[in-house]
């Protein structure tokens, strides 16, 4: 799974977060310390999508959030399309992309990989090609007392409990070429209604739920 490291923050990213505010960055804090010392493709995320040395899919990330998943796939050569559908998350990724885009000149090429789109993505999926699909929806509360990071909480208090997961992935399953892969707590319960997944890559807190389609 994910490297057993503290992602640290960057001051001005800490900054917003104490004051409850989204700020997404690109450019540093855990993003560029995971783009430096993550693992590339021997990443838990990399190896649910399929990439191997000789294979780069190209991405739907249907729940784009503070766009760190994406950008992972992206610094990897990936195109990925970003869906968000909370205003307000997709304008704090709109100011992430751009001030990434004058960052420096590698964290430019790996956002001109990255295309972002407004809406609802069971609606916009259906008129996209992406040989993988990404859905990563609001995990439901946790089973153990343990809290949940203070910036994930933050952004649920944007984007809400996401209680159309479950219809997100089947229009996914419907769409992907190769596969969706859905991010899920460890130890949660499967989503209903949904097929077994192909095959589960685990961690500790989290697990990839991989779904063949070809």
């Amino acid at each position: 799974m994910k490297r057993r490291v503290k992602d640290p923050l960057s001051e001005a990213n800490s900054d917003e977060l104490a004051e409850g505010h989204l700020f997404c960055d690109f450019a540093g804090g855990a993003v560029g310390h995971r783009l430096k010392f993550g693992g590339g493709r021997g990443q838990a995320l990399p190896k649910a999508a399929g990439f191997t040395k000789g294979r780069t899919p190209t991405v739907i990330d249907a729940t784009a959030g503070f766009g760190r998943d994406a950008f992972l796939l992206a610094s990897l050569g990936a195109e990925v399309v970003l869906i968000e559908r909370s205003p307000d998350v997709h304008a704090m990724l709109e100011e992430g992309l751009e001030r990434a885009r004058v960052a420096d000149p590698q964290i430019a090429a790996i956002v001109a990989r990255m295309k972002l789109l407004f809406g609802d993505a069971k609606e916009l999926i259906p008129d996209l090609s992406a040989d993988v699909i990404v859905v990563d929806p609001m995990h439901p509360p946790r089973k153990t007392k343990a809290l949940v990071k203070k910036e994930m909480r933050i952004l649920r208090s944007y984007v809400g409990s996401d209680p159309d997961a479950e219809e997100l992935v089947k229009v996914a399953l419907k769409v992907a070429k190769k596969r969706v892969v859905l991010k899920w707590p460890a130890k949660g319960d499967p989503l209903p209604n949904i097929r077994k997944p192909s095959h589960q890559l685990m961690g500790k807190s989290t697990r990839y739920d991989v779904f063949m389609t070809e």
